[in-house]
């Protein structure tokens, strides 16, 4: 059975919003997609990003913003408004010259550490293992928050990761151990564990996904 659109459009936008953070903190889009991929992503967030469009997600995110999206998305804004909108006009997180693959462009890690002075933050160097376990952290912890807020299954979150190219995020939870996993959403991201995450926590149980 196929996964509800609804799911992997939530993971999507959630790991997109963690992605962002990671930008603008920290990293840029071609470490940021590598250590993606060596944490077992199917693909990087910035080149997926960069096939779909940056405009539609600036739309979705600015008509559910609680707070102005200049303050909340600053650098998706700059992206949109400097004309980056993807490989479909051969410029987005990366170039696309003469419509072919791919290539790295510094003037995106210029752009990227400007917004950080804009915003006075404090670019921190994470190292690529680093930027992957911040992503499944925080991306177990917004789906744990999906399960209670759409009243779905574990495995039907499990089943979205799988269409959306994410790491199984609760067989990798298991793996890893609630306990432990509280202390990681609490310690990488400064995220508060979800209630799902802290009670499995608190009975040192697992959320049995096999």
């Amino acid at each position: 059975m196929s996964p509800a659109p609804d799911l992997t459009d939530a993971l999507t936008a959630a790991l997109r919003g963690l992605a962002q953070h990671l930008l603008l903190t920290s990293t840029n889009p071609w470490e940021l997609d590598e250590a993606m991929l060596s944490a077992g992503f199917t693909t990087g967030v910035c080149e997926a990003w960069d096939n779909e469009g940056l405009e539609p997600e600036l739309t979705r995110v600015a008509r559910n913003a609680v707070t102005p999206v200049q303050q909340s998305h600053p650098v998706l804004v700059r992206m949109v408004g400097e004309g980056r909108l993807g490989r479909s006009i051969g410029v987005g997180w990366y170039r696309y010259p003469g419509g072919g693959g791919l290539v790295i462009d510094p003037l995106v890690e210029d752009l990227l550490r400007e917004e950080a002075r804009f915003a006075g933050v404090t670019r921190l160097d994470r190292p690529s293992g680093a930027l992957g376990s911040y992503l499944i952290a925080g991306l177990t912890n917004a789906a744990a928050r999906i399960v209670t807020q759409k009243r779905c299954r574990i495995t039907d979150i499990d089943d979205a990761c799988r269409s959306a190219g994410i790491p199984r995020l609760f067989a990798l939870a298991d793996e890893t151990g609630a306990v432990a996993l509280c202390a990681q959403i609490s310690e990488q991201t400064g995220q508060v564990p979800a209630p799902l995450i802290a009670a499995a926590a608190a009975g040192k149980g697992r959320f049995r996904t096999d």
